[in-house]
């Protein structure tokens, strides 16, 4: 009986630490409260100064934003080690309530819609914002020195919230409709660099230059960024383009030769995916002192200047040294992830899972579609399996790190699933121009898929998205040494093809969850590798 209540005991302890549990802050920061959906931003004016020797800011954000509802109350958001100095309305102090990252901000009466009239609010605030022990892993402010004892100041907050360095409408499910002003005042000596077009910079007369950027496109919160160093600026022109470059003086000559590989993979991907999202704003490179991030139009960049993964090759096939992986994989977000962005955080395979698919996209443009497979499957050993890619919705948590190369292997199984590459090439076209600065989720996803295919490939996605294991193939042959078929999977109704090779000739067969049968009789021995395993990715169990 002892032994009984152990297990008991236990078996409810294992299943009490395998579950994730969620607070009312995780809900605060993720889900979509009445006080956040009956607003909608307009635009964002954000107005700082940055202090690196004291690692603090200082300034304010104006937030312009239209009302979708009736209400006296909205919700922004700031980290709570940051203070709120006041909230301005109509030149008047609002009064406010803070719970957590959550600031409620009480209005005198409700305010709701009146024609195209936005509302504006300056939101005052100061502190230290959190630093990052390992950006871009972890959320926050790097602080550090180039080799010439310079400051060089940036900042990565995916995932933890960009209200950790400023106040805002902290939800991907919201981006400003007219874009966001960037004004940022650093040390004389220094220059800033943020998302957008360059508009100016003023010389403060305090011993601070403020360097002013205006942000054409909607772009979500995370992405609006500051990098701060003795930049140097190099600029070219490429069919029609703006390209440009900013690196530490010390590095400019290895920069020019360097980036020089953006010019072919602007080629490839808007052949694939259509004109640069934000041409107007122009497309940027920006050394920083943390390995990259994909922020809209300002692209973070700190490979050292090797190719590969920090001159490692995640594919383990040599194919990944053939090209820088920050300059393509955090270029190809600019597509997907911040012109198409996902509404919530448990959705973000939307930008990683293709993100990680133009990698191999790169590489079939310039090396041909062999060397882009044998890359693609190479990632195969980066992928645990262990959880789903689609997270909790409401809560701001990201789902599996698979949602990159699982993600990237389910994109390629689909491509062969159509099994026309006219076709495929043209929806994942259609897909980019379709929902261009849009924000969309899972559902979207897979009925856009559906309807371009004309294929129900709902089981298909729900089975890599929404449950750990992949598809598994059972093979067996009968008495008469027929080949025997089937899929085991958690997702019921799944019908995928199989390419297996039956005496010399290669078969395109469907298979679904209940056994099929081979016409032809097979010639022993049989066994695995006469399963083509590169164009679709599942497992394999052979009776």
């Amino acid at each position: 009986m002892k032994k009984v209540i152990c297990f008991i005991i236990l078996f409810g302890f294992q299943n009490l630490i395998s579950q994730e549990y969620f607070t009312r802050k995780d809900s605060l920061q993720g889900g979509l409260r009445p006080e956040r959906t009956c607003f909608n931003v307009l635009h964002y004016d954000l107005n700082i100064k940055i202090n690196p020797e004291e690692k603090s800011i200082v300034g304010y954000n104006e937030i312009t934003f239209g009302m979708e509802g009736k209400s006296e109350v909205i919700q922004l958001d700031l980290f709570e080690n940051m203070e709120v100095d006041s909230i301005i309305y109509d030149s008047k102090k609002l009064t406010y309530k803070r719970e957590f990252n959550a600031v409620f901000i009480d209005f005198p009466e409700a305010l709701q819609s009146i024609g195209n009239k936005g509302k504006t609010i300056r939101f005052y605030y100061s502190g230290k914002p959190i630093i990052a022990k390992n950006a871009p892993w972890d959320g926050g402010f790097v602080f550090t020195k180039d080799r010439q004892g310079k400051d060089w100041v940036g900042v990565a907050c995916q995932g933890t919230g960009a209200s950790l360095w400023y106040p805002c409408k902290d939800s991907q499910s919201d981006e400003p409709d007219f874009g966001a002003t960037i004004k940022v005042a650093v040390p004389n000596g220094l220059m800033n660099v943020s998302n957008g077009r360059y508009i100016g910079s003023v010389d403060l007369k305090n011993g601070y230059t403020r360097w002013d950027w205006e942000v054409n496109y909607t772009i979500n919160t995370y992405s609006i960024t500051v990098n701060i160093g003795d930049y140097v600026k190099i600029h070219e022109k490429y069919k029609g383009l703006d390209l440009d470059y900013f690196v530490l003086r010390e590095n400019e000559a290895k920069a020019r030769v360097h980036f020089e590989e953006v010019k072919p993979m602007m080629d490839c991907f808007q052949s694939k995916f259509g004109p640069y999202p934000f041409a107007y704003d122009g497309y940027k490179l920006i050394e920083t002192p943390y390995l990259g991030m994909e922020h809209q139009s300002a692209v973070a960049y700190g490979n050292k200047y090797v190719k590969g993964y920090l001159g490692t090759d995640r594919s383990q096939t040599g194919i990944g040294l053939l090209f820088d992986f920050i300059i393509i994989h955090e270029s190809g977000h600019e597509w997907f992830g911040n012109s198409i962005t996902s509404k919530d955080s448990a959705d973000m395979w939307i930008h990683e899972g293709f993100t990680t698919y133009t990698e191999a996209v790169y590489v079939e443009c310039q090396y041909g579609y062999e060397k882009g497979q044998q890359y693609i499957n190479g990632c195969k050993r980066n992928i645990d399996n262990t959880s789903p890619i689609i997270g909790p919705y409401g809560v701001n948590k990201e789902g599996s790190t698979d949602m990159y190369e699982k993600g990237a292997l389910m994109l390629n199984t689909l491509r062969h699933i159509v099994n026309n590459d006219d076709k495929w090439w043209n929806i994942l076209l259609k897909y980019s121009k379709t929902f261009h600065n849009k924000i969309i989720d899972t559902e979207t996803v897979v009925t856009f898929f559906n309807t371009e295919t004309g294929i129900n490939l709902t089981p298909i996605f729900n089975q890599y998205l929404k449950h750990n294991k992949i598809p598994e193939l059972l093979v067996s042959m009968d008495k008469k040494k027929h080949l025997v078929l089937q899929w085991k999977t958690e997702e019921p109704n799944f019908v995928m093809p199989i390419e297996v090779e039956i005496n010399g000739k290669v078969m395109r067969i469907p298979v679904s969850n209940s056994e099929t049968k081979t016409k032809e009789k097979v010639k022993l021995p049989f066994g695995s590798k006469k399963i083509n395993s590169n164009k679709f990715y599942f497992l394999t169990s052979i009776k």
